[in-house]
């Protein structure tokens, strides 16, 4: 009964908002930020090849576009934690929490990456407005 009563709210639809508003808006200026020919000599640095600058810049930016609208929002989010999975493993090493290296951000991103896939876009967002969007693509 008090699941019910939390889902009915109005401040549950605006904090479900803004916790993918947030985290889409994150994930757009980085990744536009990732179109810059600066970042095919961090990408060589750490072993990966510069033509993976496009897919990356692209991932992170029309996920982030897709997240803040609410369109496709569980397989953007899924598309983003694999990214942060990455970011984790494979960029910081996961050497460190805090600190140089450290990876506190990106398990940030990747926890509301990943409530936004079990949670959904939500009722403020163009998939519940379209509502003929199939759950399993929302």
């Amino acid at each position: 009964m008090a699941d019910a009563q939390i889902r009915d709210n109005k401040l549950h639809d605006i904090t479900h908002f803004g916790i993918r508003a947030a985290i889409g808006v994150i994930f757009l200026v980085h990744g536009t930020g990732k179109f810059n020919p600066g970042f095919v000599g961090f990408l060589t640095n750490i072993g990966f090849p510069p033509e993976m600058q496009i897919p990356i810049a692209l991932a992170e930016s029309v996920s982030g576009i897709l997240l803040l609208v609410g369109v496709l929002t569980r397989i953007s989010s899924s598309v983003l934690s694999i990214i942060m999975l990455g970011a984790i493993f494979h960029v910081k090493q996961a050497a460190s929490l805090t600190g140089e290296r450290g990876f506190e951000i990106d398990l940030i991103l990747l926890a509301g990456c990943l409530a936004t896939i079990v949670s959904g876009p939500g009722r403020v967002s163009i998939s519940h407005i379209a509502k003929k969007i199939p759950r399993f693509l929302q």
